[in-house]
C-alpha cells in the first residue's frame, strides 16, 4: 500500500461506487492479446470497455454520480456537456433513474454518437448541439445549468464521477492473475486516470501508470509540464473522446500523483492503430479507445518481458469516418503522398508520367486536373499510394530524372489543408 500522506480518492469511495454499479454496468473482460504480445515480446492484456453497455466506460462515472442525487435534485433534472461518450452514459442513467436530462454536444460530434444518445435516453433526454468543441458546449451548458437551477453532471472533474471510473481499475486487478508492470490509459479530461490511478496506486503501487493523450490536444501534458491548469488555444478535434482544451483542477491534482509518465500520440498513429485492431483482431475502437495501444511502440524496450494492460476505453466509431481514418493512417505511415505537378499541355504527357515515373506497385489514388487553354502547362493535384515507405525516394528520383515539375504538398500544411 502507498503512504496515506498521498492524497488520492479513498478506496472506500471506489468500492461503494462498484456496489452501486453492479447491476447496471457490464463487467468487461480483461483479454490476453496474442498479436500485441508477440509484437512487443511481452504479455499484453486489453481491458475491453468498448464492450460496455454504452460502448465506453463513461456510464460508470455518470451513473455513480446521478444515483446519489437527492429527490429534489432528481425532480429538477440534470444538464451535462459531452463530446459523445459521457452523453451516452448520462442518457442511459437518465432513463434508468427516471431523471430528465438536457445534453449539450458539440456540432462536430459524430452522428453515430448523437443517435446513440437518443437511443439510450429515449424520452428522458433533450439534445442541444452547440459549439465546435467540447469546451464550447461545456460553457453553454454551464450557463444554462446556473440559469435553470439544475444539477450539472461533469464528465470528469467530479470525485464521484472519478470513483465510478475507478471501478475499471478494481475489475482489472480482480481479474488479473499476474502482477501488472505497466498500465496504459487514455487521458482526456483526466477522470479515468484519476479514478483508476487512485485505485492502482493504493492496491498495486508497483505498477507504472502511463497516460496517453492525442498530440493535437495535449491539455494534461501541458498542465503537468507547467504545473498549473493550462487552457489550450487550439486543439485537433479528431480524437474527439480525448480532445479537451482544459482538464479539471481536481483531475490535475490527482494525475500529478498518479501518472508516472505522459505520452503524446500523433493522430495518424491513432488511425493506423484503429485499422490494425480492426483488420487483425476485429476490434472496433474509436480514436480515444485506441490511444493506449498506439503508445506501445514508444515503450517497446521498457515493456519487453513485462505484463502490460491497455484500457480500450470505447468503441463508438462512426463507419462514415473510416475513409478519413484510412487517409490519416496512410499519410502518417508515409504510404500516401500528394504532389502539385505541372503537366505540359500536349497529348501523351500524362501517359509518359504513368510509364516513366510511376513505379510498378505505385497507385494514383487522387487526380485533379484543370486544363488552362491560354497556358503551356496545367497544374494537377496528384495523390500517390505506395506499397512501401521505402519506395518514396525512388519516386522522387524518377521525377527528377524525367524533369517533372512538382511540389510536395504533404510538407506544406497550409497548402495541404487548402487542396486535400
Amino acid at each position: 500500500m502507498v503512504s496515506q500522506t498521498i492524497d488520492l480518492l479513498p478506496l472506500a469511495q471506489i468500492v461503494k461506487a462498484n456496489n452501486r454499479l453492479k447491476k447496471i454496468v457490464a463487467r468487461t473482460p480483461l483479454v490476453y492479446n496474442a498479436m500485441l504480445s508477440e509484437k512487443f515480446q511481452c504479455e499484453v492484456f486489453l481491458k475491453r470497455e468498448d464492450l460496455q453497455v454504452v460502448r465506453s466506460y463513461k456510464l460508470r462515472g455518470a451513473y455513480n454520480r446521478m444515483a446519489q442525487m437527492s429527490k429534489t435534485e432528481k425532480e429538477k433534472g440534470i444538464i451535462c456537456a459531452s463530446a459523445g461518450n459521457h452523453a451516452q452514459g448520462v442518457a442511459y442513467a437518465c432513463y434508468k433513474l427516471g431523471i430528465k436530462g438536457t445534453i449539450y454536444m458539440p456540432e462536430t460530434t459524430p452522428r453515430q454518437k448523437i443517435s446513440k444518445v437518443r437511443s439510450f435516453g429515449k424520452e428522458m433526454v433533450e439534445i442541444v448541439l452547440s459549439g465546435d468543441t467540447y469546451d464550447q458546449a461545456y460553457d453553454l451548458a454551464h450557463k444554462a445549468c446556473e440559469a435553470e437551477g439544475k444539477v450539472f453532471i461533469h464528465p470528469f472533474n467530479d470525485p464521484e464521477v472519478m470513483a465510478g471510473q475507478g471501478t475499471v481499475g478494481m475489475e482489472i486487478l480482480a481479474d488479473s492473475n499476474h502482477s501488472i508492470d505497466f498500465l496504459f490509459l487514455p487521458v482526456g479530461g483526466g477522470g479515468l486516470a484519476s479514478g483508476v490511478g487512485s485505485y492502482f496506486k493504493q492496491v498495486s503501487p508497483g505498477t507504472s501508470i502511463i497516460g496517453v493523450e492525442p498530440e493535437g490536444a495535449p491539455a494534461m501534458y501541458e498542465s503537468l509540464k507547467q504545473n498549473k491548469l493550462v487552457r489550450l488555444q487550439k486543439i485537433e478535434k479528431f480524437v474527439d473522446g480525448a480532445a479537451v482544451e482544459q482538464v479539471g483542477d481536481q483531475t490535475l491534482h490527482y494525475c500529478k500523483q498518479i501518472l508516472d509518465d505522459m505520452h503524446l500520440v500523433p493522430e495518424g498513429k491513432v488511425c493506423a492503430t484503429i485499422l490494425e485492431l480492426y483488420n487483425e483482431e476485429a476490434i472496433v475502437a474509436e480514436p480515444a479507445g485506441a490511444l493506449s495501444i498506439a503508445a506501445l511502440d514508444h515503450y517497446a524496450e521498457q515493456i519487453k518481458g513485462k505484463c502490460v494492460v491497455c484500457i480500450v476505453s470505447g468503441g463508438n466509431n462512426d463507419v462514415m469516418r473510416m475513409e478519413d481514418i484510412k487517409e490519416r493512417a496512410l499519410l502518417y505511415e508515409g504510404l500516401k503522398h500528394y504532389f502539385l505537378i505541372k503537366f505540359p499541355q500536349r497529348a501523351g504527357a500524362l501517359r509518359e508520367f504513368l510509364v516513366n515515373v510511376l513505379g510498378p506497385k505505385d497507385d494514383i489514388a487522387h487526380f485533379e486536373y484543370t486544363k488552362k487553354n491560354n497556358r503551356d502547362t496545367g497544374p494537377a493535384l496528384v495523390g500517390i499510394e505506395l506499397e512501401s515507405k521505402a519506395d518514396y525516394q525512388s519516386l522522387l528520383d524518377r521525377m527528377e530524372k524525367y524533369q517533372v515539375q512538382y511540389q510536395v504538398v504533404n510538407n506544406n500544411p497550409m497548402l495541404f489543408n487548402l487542396l486535400v
